[in-house]
């Protein structure tokens, strides 16, 4: 253990070290001389860079009070924005007088991008009557996105013809769809196709939220196009009767269904 001379020695000796070291960054004064004149602006006296003024240097203890200042003006900060004076989702309210916070609708307001201004176009009716004829013209684009959006969502019960026989039904499901080329559905206006698509029917359940109102309208076009298909009069097929279909000959060495 080192004595108390020796201690003190060594306090004296760091004390010599300070000194040695502030009189080697001032030689000026250690020769008992005046103090140096300041170097110019872009230079220190002693060629560490841009001088600084001693009005200028700052005690890090200044710097350190500042920061801590900063950092709880800061957390104040957050904390007041956590701690809102506002109102959550359905919580109560004792400033209106029906006791809630949730402010009811002005009349008549409309969601953006929900406006349904054209009725015969978003329900198929027009007063509560079926239209008879579809919104805008078909052609063979609309009919490929109706037969696209028909295979999808209809055919799993319709059936790709619309008989009514899909995998659904082929797979045990009781209630069976009637077939679209039934004389009532083949009168049915086209309005009506569009109100149960949009609505569901019976076990149908509504596809509004699944198919666009655009799409429901190329489906039931779709569905004309299907009922033409089984219904269309000899005039209308190129090249002949469609009730006329060649039958494959017999004999010739082709084999017939139950026999060997």
């Amino acid at each position: 253990m080192m004595s108390r001379s020796s201690s003190q020695f060594a306090g004296r000796g760091s004390r010599f070290a300070v000194r040695d070291w502030r009189e080697r960054l001032r030689p000026e004064r250690a020769a008992g001389g005046e103090r140096r004149e300041a170097a110019p602006a872009s230079e220190s006296a002693w060629g560490w860079g841009p001088t600084r003024s001693d009005k200028c240097r700052r005690n890090p203890l200044y710097l350190v009070a500042i920061l801590s200042l900063c950092t709880i003006g800061a957390g104040a900060c957050r904390q007041d924005m956590h701690n809102q004076p506002k109102y959550r989702g359905l919580r109560p309210s004792t400033f209106f007088t029906d006791g809630s916070s949730a402010r009811p609708l002005v009349e008549g307001t409309v969601a953006r991008g929900t406006l349904q201004d054209d009725e015969a176009f978003f329900t198929g009716k027009i007063d509560k009557a079926t239209v008879k004829e579809l919104p805008f013209p078909v052609d063979e684009p609309v009919l490929n996105r109706g037969q696209e959006r028909y295979d999808i969502y209809c055919s799993p019960c319709h059936d790709r013809t619309g008989g009514g026989n899909g995998m659904v039904i082929q797979r045990g499901f009781k209630r069976q769809p009637p077939s679209y080329h039934i004389e009532r559905l083949r009168q049915a206006d086209v309005g009506y196709f569009f109100d149960v698509i949009t609505n569901g029917f019976g076990a149908m359940p509504d596809y509004r939220a699944q198919i666009a109102p655009r799409d429901r309208w190329a489906i039931v076009a779709y569905i004309r196009a299907l009922q033409y298909s089984q219904n269309a009069p000899a005039a209308d097929v190129p090249g002949g009767d469609p009730t006329k279909i060649p039958q494959p000959q017999s004999g010739g060495g082709g084999h017939e269904p139950g026999k060997n």
